[in-house]
C-alpha cells in the first residue's frame, strides 16, 4: 500500500526535483502540494509548483498557496541561489492551471482529515504553513503519521555561518514544529551536503528525455552557487533527500536527539541546536539525520527521474 504524503514546499530547484521524485515513486501517493514563501515569493513558488507538475502531465495534483511571509520576520528570498524566478535554468512555460481556492492550511487540514490512513507530511521549505496548521487545527496532529522535514543542521549553515535557510527564514515556526510533540525527522545539511549530484549524473538525466534534461538544466544553474560557495563540482539536492528517506528507510541514518531552535540571537538566528552528545537532560524530540548512503540516494533519484517519458 502506498504511503499517503503531502509536500509543503517553496520551489526552488531542489524542491522541484523532490516533487518529481515523489511523483515517480509508487511507494507514495501524493495527495497534494502546498506552497510557502521562501526560495522566492509565494506567487513565484506557487507558479513553479504548478509548472513542475504540468511538465510531467500531473496537473491533476492539487496545489494550494499558503503563507506569503514568515510568522514574525521580514520576508527574505534566496534569489542568490535560485534566481529571479526561483527555477532559473530550463525554459519552462508559465503554468496553465491555477492553485485551488483554499488556503494551504485549510487544504492540508481537509486532506489529512479525509485520508483513511495517517498522512506523512514532508515540509521542504520554511515551516510557516506547518506551524499555522498546528495552531489552527491542533486536533489533526493525531492524524499525522510523522513530519519529515528538510532543514537545519548539527554543525553548519548555508545562509549564515550558524543556520540553514529553511529554519533561518522562519525560526519561530520551526520552534513550534520541534516543540509540537509530533514524530519529527530532521534531514539537515549534515547529510544533504554529502550527496552531490555531479555532471556525470546530469548526463545520464539528459540522455533519458525531456524531464531528465529539465532536471539537468536545473542542476547546472543550481551548481553555479555551490561551485562559487564551496568549490564543489556538483549540487546537493537537499529536499529530495527528505522524500527519499520516506521512500527508502535506511538511506539516511538518524539518531533520536533533542533539537532547539535559536530565536533570540541575531548572530545565531535559526540555528538548530542539536544535543548530539546528550549533554542536557532534554528528552529527544526529533530523529536527526547523521549519515547518508549517498550512492544509494543518487541512484534512486536518477533512476526514478529517468522513468518519466
Amino acid at each position: 500500500m502506498s504511503i499517503p504524503i503531502l509536500i509543503d514546499c517553496d520551489p526552488g530547484h531542489d524542491d522541484a526535483i523532490a516533487l518529481l521524485l515523489a511523483l515517480a515513486s509508487p511507494e507514495v501517493e501524493l495527495l497534494g502540494v502546498t506552497t510557502v514563501s521562501g526560495n522566492q515569493t509565494l506567487a513565484k513558488t506557487t507558479a513553479n509548483a504548478l509548472r513542475v507538475l504540468e511538465l510531467v502531465e500531473r496537473g491533476d495534483v492539487p496545489v494550494a498557496a499558503g503563507a506569503d511571509r514568515p510568522l514574525v520576520r521580514d520576508l527574505f528570498v534566496a534569489a542568490y541561489a535560485h534566481g529571479e524566478s526561483g527555477l532559473e535554468g530550463p525554459a519552462l512555460p508559465p503554468p496553465g492551471g491555477a492553485p485551488v481556492d483554499a488556503h494551504a492550511i485549510d487544504f492540508l487540514a481537509d486532506r489529512i482529515e479525509a485520508s483513511p490512513e495517517p498522512v506523512t507530511l514532508i515540509p521542504i521549505g520554511p515551516l510557516t504553513n506547518v506551524a499555522l496548521l498546528l495552531a489552527r487545527y491542533p486536533e489533526l496532529a493525531a492524524r499525522l503519521e510523522r513530519v519529515v522535514l528538510m532543514g537545519g543542521a548539527i554543525a553548519e549553515g548555508n545562509v549564515t555561518p550558524a543556520a540553514e535557510f529553511n529554519i533561518w527564514a522562519d525560526p519561530e515556526a520551526a520552534q513550534r514544529v520541534f516543540e509540537s510533540g509530533l514524530d519529527v525527522t530532521m534531514i539537515g545539511l549534515d547529510v544533504t551536503h554529502r550527496a552531490l549530484l555531479t555532471p556525470a549524473h546530469a548526463e545520464r538525466l539528459r540522455a533519458a528525455g525531456r524531464t531528465g534534461t529539465m532536471v539537468a538544466e536545473l542542476v547546472a544553474f543550481f551548481g553555479e552557487f555551490h561551485r562559487a560557495t564551496y568549490g564543489w563540482d556538483g549540487s546537493p539536492i537537499h529536499d529530495a533527500v527528505a522524500v527519499a528517506h520516506v521512500l527508502r528507510p535506511g538511506l539516511v541514518e538518524t539518531l533520536p536527539r533533542h533539537v532547539a531552535v535559536e530565536t533570540s540571537s541575531e548572530l545565531c538566528r535559526g540555528r538548530t541546536v542539536v544535543d548530539l552528545w546528550r549533554r542536557t537532560e532534554n528528552e529527544p524530540n526529533a530523529h536527526v539525520g547523521v549519515e547518508i548512503d549517498a550512492e544509494g540516494f543518487l541512484e534512486l533519484l536518477v533512476s526514478r527521474i529517468n522513468t518519466f517519458p
